[in-house]
């Protein structure tokens, strides 16, 4: 009787590994997504550098806070210290300017403007290239500055 219980229990114990054997998997291996994702974060991190705008400014320092992020790409005008007239990075002479600002205000939704200017620059100056903003449609101006480094508590 035995030897009988000893050879049946050896057929389920089979019959059991064959079972599970015959089931699926339900582990999911996330080395693979582990190892894309620290691929991009590097991909990243080297590129995010390379995404500001081109014309190097020396802005003045305030204490406002940030404009709060908008849907439509943000259309920026540059002054460097030289007196010379950027469109995002392109150069446009200070005649040519509305023309080209009534013809890029056709094309989009909004009235803003950013306006990055040196501050070495003329008062007198500024003022005008924002006098061509606002002839060229652009009735919301907002100028732009580097926040300054916070103060030391000694």
């Amino acid at each position: 009787m035995s030897v009988m219980r000893q050879q049946s229990g050896q057929s389920r114990a089979r019959a059991r590994r064959r079972r599970t054997a015959l089931r699926p998997m339900s582990e999911i291996n996330v080395t693979p997504m582990v190892d894309v994702m620290l691929v991009l974060l590097i991909i990243f991190m080297v590129a995010a550098p390379l995404l500001t705008v081109g014309v190097p400014l020396e802005l003045p320092r305030t204490r406002a806070e940030a404009l709060p992020a908008a849907q439509e790409a943000p259309l920026t005008i540059n002054l460097d210290a030289e007196g010379r007239v950027y469109i995002q990075k392109t150069e446009v002479g200070e005649a040519d300017l509305v023309a080209k600002l009534t013809a890029i205000q056709a094309a989009r939704r909004s009235d803003k403007v950013f306006l990055r200017a040196d501050r070495s620059l003329d008062y007198g100056f500024v003022m005008r290239i924002m006098g061509a903003l606002s002839a060229g449609g652009f009735r919301n101006i907002g100028l732009v500055t580097d926040q300054p480094a916070p103060a030391r508590v000694n």
